[in-house]
């Protein structure tokens, strides 16, 4: 373990892009180390390796190879559990919060002026590291959320990120995929037994519409499962999932233009959401609300056992798999600071004060480990 870690940390100090990450609920922590300094961008998804995309799909993606890297992994780490001291958890300016509710009203009477049902409004926030070491800190994530995607990730001509993120953007295997719609936030209060408010409710069906009427271009077989309560760090989320089966004539491409970036981290129509939010936020997102993951990996998967399987049980199949997650619970570190990224989702309904207060909850996911 000890030597995994120290590679991943030579690595970077040699200023070598990388990614390090392990997948909800897996015990395998894996390492893609890239062999040069070269940035290397995709644009159509064919390529294998690990890919990092911003909130804006009209920039470019940048990919770490395959073939240009070296893999490695581990089992089950021993890692630091720790215990977040509230004492020492920064609050936001008061500054900070008239800022943020005064962006929110803003989407609210743009909602009600008709530009739009539904914007995600987000703001950054910079705290002061006492610990910088990037490793240490991806640690502390591992151990403290096992049920999200955990990473860090690092290119010198970009910068370094880290974050456990709930939700998954798309994963394909074959010509299988599957799609999450996350959306609704509350505070967890030790039950899953929780009354949501139409708001929510509302929030979870926008992102249910648009996927399914985005995928059928270039999907068929759509299924939607029904809405669940599911926990995500101290927060609790809305989830669907939607499958589907690609259509003979399209492609990985053709899906995650059409659903990115999704009503969950966007709005609803999602060009004049987009527009909204390029314009009045006041920082640049970024790779926040962008998305990450493995593109193209080999998955070895067993045929089904049954009386008439019997035969093929002892080969397995080789198809190609793709999962990749929304970049959300993410910060950056640059020098001595961490900006930490949190948003949420604006309808009619929304209260700024509350909306204010949900941003503080999530904040809580990055704080609590530094």
């Amino acid at each position: 373990m000890e030597d995994f870690f120290k590679r991943v940390q030579e690595h970077h100090n040699l200023k070598l892009p990388f990614v390090v990450y392990r997948k909800p609920n897996k015990s395998e922590v894996k390492a893609i180390l890239q062999k040069s300094d070269e940035l290397i961008f995709t644009s159509e998804f064919k390529e294998q390796g690990f890919v990092f995309s911003p909130f804006d799909n009209t920039e470019k993606s940048i990919l770490i190879r395959l073939a240009d890297a070296e893999v490695m992994s581990i089992e089950n780490p021993i890692l630091d559990t720790i215990k977040a001291d509230p004492q020492k958890q920064t609050e936001a300016s008061a500054t900070e919060k008239q800022r943020h509710m005064f962006l929110v009203k803003k989407g609210i009477n743009a909602i009600k002026e008709g530009l739009f049902k539904k914007v995600v409004l987000s703001r950054k926030e910079s705290v002061t590291l006492e610990n910088k070491d990037p490793i240490s800190i991806f640690k502390r994530l591992l151990g403290k959320y096992a049920s999200a995607f955990v990473y860090c990730w690092y290119h010198p001509e970009v910068g370094l990120w880290l974050g456990a993120t709930p939700e998954t953007l798309v994963k394909i295997e074959g010509n299988r995929f599957s799609i999450m719609a996350l959306a609704g936030t509350q505070v967890y209060k030790n039950t899953l037994d929780v009354v949501w408010q139409d708001k929510e409710i509302q929030e979870q069906q926008y992102v249910t519409d648009f996927v399914v009427d985005s995928l059928k271009p270039s999907a068929e077989s759509i299924k939607v499962s029904d809405t669940t309560t599911v926990k995500a760090g101290n927060l609790l989320h809305l989830k669907t999932m939607i499958s589907a089966q690609l259509k003979p004539t399209a492609n990985l491409k053709d899906v995650i233009y059409a659903i990115h970036p999704t009503p969950a981290v966007c709005g609803l129509p999602k060009k004049a959401a987009k527009d909204f939010i390029l314009k009045e936020e006041d920082y640049n997102r970024s790779f926040y609300t962008g998305f990450l993951g493995e593109l193209n990996l080999d998955a070895i998967t067993s045929p089904r056992s049954g009386r008439r399987n019997i035969e093929n049980r002892a080969y397995a199949i080789t198809r190609k798999s793709t999962q990749l997650y929304v970049n959300l619970r993410c910060m950056q570190l640059v020098n001595d600071k961490a900006n930490i990224y949190i948003g949420g989702g604006i309808t009619e309904s929304s209260n700024p004060e509350k909306e204010w207060e949900e941003t503080v909850a999530k904040s809580l996911v990055m704080k609590s480990i530094l």
